[in-house]
């Protein structure tokens, strides 16, 4: 299903369930020792798509250990990120060279818990939000949204090492042509030297059960 939002150079591996009594790969278990039983199964699964997907491009089985934000740390010239939720679990990955900026989330199409809202958007937002669900119902959009900010932010991180917070950028989503872009609202200078980042673009679906949200570009 992601793989269809991605550009070619990027693969993608994805699973709708686990497997009962998979144990953590060797050098992972820390990551998730505190972790609830739901939280080590959906890691574990996901861990072992980011696996599958890495081989594609001949790295051998190894653990794929955590960063300071709990990003998943990559093989040198690898860029990539990991979703899961409910009933899906996903991880992308592709040559630096090829892409240079990925970023995936899966969310339940169902509606933000509530008091979300307020504080994942900006000015101008929630009346889109609002537009967009008397025009195109069936997606939740405040949940397209959070996703779509994810997304945003899986692929700012690992090239500025900054946080980035749901008011830091505004999204403008075209439902016709499934694409989302985030203007961001701060400074997007890179740590590689490569110009700031000002826009990004993403991709989206929507079944009856699951919205994926992708911001992937070369």
């Amino acid at each position: 299903m992601i793989k269809a939002l991605l550009p070619p150079a990027v693969v993608a591996v994805e699973a709708f369930d686990d497997v009962p009594g998979e144990a953590p790969f060797p050098g992972e278990e820390d990551l998730i020792a505190r972790a609830v039983e739901a939280r080590r199964r959906e890691f574990i699964t996901a861990r072992r798509c980011a696996r599958t997907a890495l081989r594609a491009f001949g790295y051998p089985d190894a653990p794929i250990l955590s960063g300071p934000r709990r990003e998943p740390r990559w093989p040198a010239g690898i860029v990539g990120s990991i979703t899961h939720c409910a009933g899906y679990r996903a991880a992308a990955v592709a040559r630096a060279a090829d892409v240079d900026l990925l970023g995936i989330d899966a969310e339940p199409n169902a509606p933000l818990p509530e008091g979300v809202a307020g504080s994942i958007t900006v000015p101008g937002e929630p009346a889109m939000i609002d537009r967009l669900a008397g025009s195109h119902p069936g997606p939740h959009w405040g949940r397209l949204l959070f996703s779509a900010k994810e997304s945003v932010y899986k692929a700012w991180f690992p090239v500025t090492r900054r946080w980035l917070g749901f008011e830091q950028a505004r999204l403008a989503i075209d439902p016709d042509a499934g694409t989302f872009t985030a203007t961001l609202l701060v400074d997007g200078a890179r740590i590689d030297g490569n110009p700031p980042l000002s826009l990004l673009h993403g991709r989206f679906a929507v079944t009856h059960d699951l919205i994926l949200t992708v911001v992937a570009a070369g």
